[in-house]
């Protein structure tokens, strides 16, 4: 049995509106609206929605909404506000001593994180990785660990995988196809979302747990661009799609996010709209114990 983790930046429940929300314009998974709404899922998969407030004033943010996401606990509360963007110190320290990942290695478990960074960057963040760096990174480039980071660094022989892990098809570049990253120099074999959705499953198959990162919904949102928002949602469709399609027998797929943005266009602002959480495997029977973001590491190390 094997857990499958996509997180999906920056995408929460809207209104059915097709004038400013790009997933009224079409059936997507992630299609959830504000009024519970949404197309059945296939292979018995389940969706409900998730509190990303979490109780704090203000806009649900990146860096404590992920910290949420990966430790269980109410980072923004403990923080005493939502931080956005990449964790502050004490942030960093509050993920470090409560990452799921940190936990299924204390527990003899194996997990692994899907995508792929250039060599330069996780050198930069003083993070353990084989090869040598494609390109340098400029001396005055300030390079910040993601929450996403940070956490699965929290793991004790926690390796990153590089774009040469995606080359040999043992990792994924973020945007699933590999076109944004071969842009940047990655000479990764151009793929088809259906072809990335194999190459997660096989690191399922190899590991307890698997987290997956999709960032280009929050982009979209922020830059209020629908095509651009359109066409990365087509891609995780098929990819989530794939996916769902390739599970085996106990196989779990839970998707989600960290707090809204792209279901609204007519904002650059995250809204305060609870956020989408998609099971499927025995990650459904377990949604009803996720009512905000603080249950969905939990589910996570139950299934693992």
């Amino acid at each position: 049995m094997s857990v499958l983790f996509v997180f999906v930046d920056g995408v929460g429940a809207g209104a059915r509106d097709p004038a400013v929300n790009p997933l009224a314009r079409e059936e997507f998974l992630l299609s959830r609206f504000e009024d519970g709404t949404g197309a059945p899922l296939p292979r018995g998969g389940r969706a409900r929605l998730a509190d990303a407030r979490l109780g704090v004033p203000g806009r649900p943010q990146s860096a404590t909404g992920q910290a949420t996401l990966l430790t269980g606990e109410n980072a923004p509360l403990a923080m005493g506000r939502h931080l956005l963007g990449f964790p502050t110190p004490a942030l960093r320290s509050f993920i470090e001593a409560r990452s799921i990942f940190r936990r299924l290695a204390e527990r003899g478990r194996r997990a692994a994180f899907a995508n792929s960074y250039p060599v330069a960057w996780l050198r930069a963040l003083g993070l353990d990785c084989e090869g040598e760096p494609e390109w340098e990174i400029p001396p005055r480039r300030r390079v910040r660990p993601s929450a996403t980071t940070v956490a699965f660094a929290a793991a004790p022989g926690a390796r990153f995988a590089t774009w040469e892990d995606a080359r040999r098809g043992r990792a994924l570049t973020p945007d699933l196809t590999a076109a944004r990253a071969n842009r940047m120099g990655a000479g990764v074999p151009p793929r088809s979302p259906e072809e990335a959705a194999a190459i997660a499953g096989r690191l399922a198959r190899a590991h307890d747990l698997v987290l997956f990162e999709f960032f280009e919904t929050d982009e979209a949102g922020h830059a209020r661009a629908m095509e651009p928002a359109l066409d990365a949602l087509r891609r995780l469709d098929r990819f989530l799609r794939a996916a769902v399609a390739g599970l085996g027998p106990g196989d779990s797929l839970l998707v989600t996010s960290d707090h809204g943005n792209v279901e609204d266009l007519s904002s650059r602002n995250h809204t305060l709209a609870p956020v989408p959480v998609l099971g499927f495997g025995p990650a459904a029977e377990g949604l009803d114990a996720v009512s905000d973001l603080t249950g969905v590491a939990p589910l996570l190390l139950a299934l693992a």
